[in-house]
């Protein structure tokens, strides 16, 4: 039997950092004959950019076709105005930023529609996003809001590794009123559900939790008392198995060196990212819980200090391509009948 054809879409992010770069270096990889890959942005920008790295003519690509690209590589500019775009490598540029965030929609549009089987997103610059007037605090949350879907996860893995943030782009300061027990309660059990998507038998969810020796029987804090433990007491399936609170210093090392958790819940943003691209910087991906179709990114940022400067490193983004072609014809538990 033959295996259909996967089309999976790139937005390209931020010109000005290196996603065009990593995007145009995964997609010119060996990769088995169904997979497509159609990148989302400026045309004249993005053919001279990936004639660059040896992907010379993609032809365009029309969402509004509903059969396969032949080719491996198409080239789709949703924004007609945006193919005036200059690529300034390194500067932070409202242009740039409108027309991310403008690939971005195009992309989860045609991805429901059913044009796309997957969407692969790279690293954009949340300072151009506030700078264009986009209020909009990263990729996860303008998706859900394309969606129309108000839960949704962000899970950074690589190996065994598996982090997800209870919550996600806050000051710190915001971080502890922002915490409850029904909203994390809904992060176990939608971790327990990516955990499925993705194929793990077993569902060992550790809890961090959000202080010191994770508040050392109130000593250091409250939050585990009053938030953290009734919310694990809320869960109610069955197959997960839950541990925490867990001092956060000590279970990454326990997930690193014993495989003692298949996932862990973060309090917060820099609680588990900071742990996890430590171990994982260059392969590590980022998949979106929640959502009706797939969407993963590579796990790092915009990189503007390596832009231009033929010095990006494609594996995260080639991982995140992995990642989205293995869930790709997977059911997926958020799909919309």
């Amino acid at each position: 039997m033959a295996t259909r054809v996967t089309t999976i879409g790139i937005t390209l992010g931020d010109i000005n950092g290196i996603g065009p770069e990593v995007a145009c270096l995964a997609a010119r990889q060996r990769w088995p004959d169904h997979l497509r890959f159609v990148l989302i942005g400026a045309r004249p920008l993005t053919q001279r950019l990936a004639a660059s790295f040896g992907i010379t003519d993609p032809p365009a690509w029309d969402p509004g076709v509903r059969h396969a690209p032949r080719m491996r590589v198409s080239l789709w500019d949703p924004v007609r105005h945006a193919g005036s775009l200059q690529r300034e490598p390194g500067h932070c540029r409202v242009a740039a930023a409108r027309a991310a965030h403008a690939w971005i929609v195009a992309g989860a549009k045609a991805a429901l529609a059913g044009r796309l089987n997957a969407l692969v997103t790279a690293p954009i610059q949340k300072e151009g996003f506030m700078k264009a007037g986009l209020d909009v605090p990263g990729h996860t949350e303008l998706l859900a809001a394309c969606c129309g879907v108000r839960q949704v996860e962000m899970m950074l893995l690589a190996d065994h590794f598996r982090v997800v943030l209870a919550t996600r782009h806050l000051p710190v300061a915001e971080v502890p009123t922002a915490l409850t027990r029904r909203g994390l309660q809904q992060t176990i059990e939608m971790t327990a559900s990516m955990l499925d998507w993705l194929g793990v038998r077993r569902r060992r969810i550790a809890v961090c939790g959000l202080n010191p020796h994770a508040g050392d029987g109130g000593a250091i804090g409250q939050e585990e008392r009053t938030c953290i433990v009734p919310a694990m007491n809320r869960v109610r399936r069955a197959d997960i198995q839950l541990g925490g609170p867990v001092p956060a210093d000590t279970v990454f090392h326990q997930v690193v060196r014993h495989h003692a958790y298949d996932a862990v819940i973060a309090m917060y943003h820099d609680q588990g990212l900071a742990p996890f691209k430590l171990w994982a910087f260059d392969r590590g991906v980022n998949l979106t819980g929640g959502l009706p179709f797939v969407r993963t990114s590579p796990d790092h940022g915009t990189a503007y200090d390596l832009a231009g400067r033929g010095r990006a490193d494609p594996s995260s983004m080639i991982a995140a391509i992995k990642l989205a072609a293995k869930l790709a014809h997977r059911p997926n538990p958020w799909a919309r009948t």
